[in-house]
């Protein structure tokens, strides 16, 4: 049976979309376009499928939705901009097999200019067919945040930009069967720089209060006691907090369509690039007043996700932190009750088994990140040292960034 929609890519951003266009009542047809980075729980796979959903048996079953959209991921390129490639190729395995009529919409993350410029003609050409006039073409910014039961994209407005103002209705029609909030772009260009803005935004921010985590161990300040009185105002101030490096899918964009550098974002991705060497510094430096070196030490890494709560281990500072550690000699090990197993540099890294002894049998405990299941305030009792990097402990229950 033909399905409404095809949601090509069913990793980060292809999953949330193809399970909220359950939720509503849509039939979904799921094609993959490599190996994705997406994962479901158990029960959320029976309730998808209970609700129809079904993966394509063959790129044919594409030529038969009436909206198709690109999810495709676009990881960091060798160049740091991003990767088009598994863009590239959905684009042209849809072409093949595009009908008149149907709506394309691309809501992969990509520099502004691309749905003009890449994805058209790749369909075009392909399909033999003009969007505008044959088919819609249109693009809207992923806005996924993974494990936020808060804002799901029920309750997440979408923006939509269209090739025409026909292009623009015809998404805005398919979105509005999901949110109940939909907000037109002037265009394609206008949509893709919104979610240039959007991700350069949580990055700047990030560098920002991650600077500050600096100065402020420098100072003798507890930063973390100043954000909590700075986002007490009401005005002018959202509230960032720093960690030990910025992961995710959603890389900073320093590159306009035009070329031009954003200066601001590739000083915040230098900041940020450099969080997991400071913490690694600052583990040495614990170590070391403590009558301890590096070299030899027991060090247990809490957390190795690049989210509290979630399996997903894209851009994971963790990674980062554990090489250098080993560089520095010490002994690593590492606990994750959403990763069963983890390697480093090809090589598996031991799992702590029982939390707790492995907490008080090591030097030096790291909390990189601040999952649900983790009993903070037991752990800086059994942990011999311990430094968090989320802020998450009790205040002197632990040393902070």
């Amino acid at each position: 049976m033909p399905a409404d929609l095809a949601v090509i890519g069913l990793g980060p951003y292809g999953l949330p979309l193809a399970q909220a266009a359950v939720a509503a009542g849509i039939s979904t047809l799921g094609y993959r376009t490599g190996p994705e980075a997406g994962s479901l729980s158990p029960a959320e796979l029976r309730r998808m499928l209970s609700g129809g959903f079904r993966t394509a048996a063959g790129p044919a079953e594409l030529g038969r939705v009436r909206t198709a959209v690109i999810c495709a991921p676009t990881p960091p390129g060798p160049d740091g901009g991003p990767d088009l490639s598994q863009v590239e190729a959905a684009a042209r395995t849809l072409s093949t097999h595009l009908r008149p009529h149907t709506t394309v919409i691309l809501e992969s993350p990509v520099p502004p200019g691309t749905t003009e410029e890449f994805l058209r003609p790749l369909l075009e050409t392909g399909s033999g067919l003009r969007a505008g006039r044959d088919f819609h073409l249109a693009y809207s910014p992923t806005r996924v945040d993974p494990g936020n039961r808060d804002f799901t994209p029920a309750t997440t407005p979408k923006v939509i930009g269209g090739l025409t103002p026909a292009c623009t209705e015809s998404a805005a029609a398919f979105y509005s069967r999901l949110t109940d909030k939909v907000v037109r772009a002037r265009g394609p260009r206008e949509a893709e720089t919104v979610q240039l803005l959007e991700t350069n935004y949580r990055h700047v921010n990030i560098a920002l209060v991650n600077e500050m985590a600096v100065l402020c161990h420098d100072l003798g300040v507890d930063l973390w006691d100043v954000i909590r009185c700075a986002e007490t105002k009401p005005f002018g101030f959202q509230a960032f907090r720093p960690g030990p490096g910025v992961g995710g899918h959603a890389i900073p964009r320093d590159l306009s369509s035009a070329g031009r550098s954003l200066r601001m974002v590739e000083l915040a991705r230098q900041v940020n690039d450099q969080m997991p060497r400071y913490v690694v510094q600052r583990a040495a430096a614990l170590l070391n007043e403590h009558g301890k070196s590096a070299r030899g030490a027991r060090v247990l890494l809490l957390g190795v996700t690049y989210k509290p709560d979630l399996a997903d281990q894209q851009g994971t500072p963790a990674q980062e932190v554990a090489v250098r550690l080993m560089e520095l000699g010490a002994a690593v090990s590492y606990h994750d009750p959403h990763v069963p197993s983890w390697s480093v540099l090809d090589r598996p890294v031991p799992r702590a088994d029982s939390l707790y002894e492995a907490a008080a049998d090591a030097d030096l405990t790291i909390l990189l990140q601040q999952h649900r299941t983790y009993d903070l305030q037991g752990l800086s009792v059994k942990a011999q040292l311990l430094l968090d990097t989320r802020g998450a402990t009790p205040t002197g229950a632990a040393h902070r960034l």
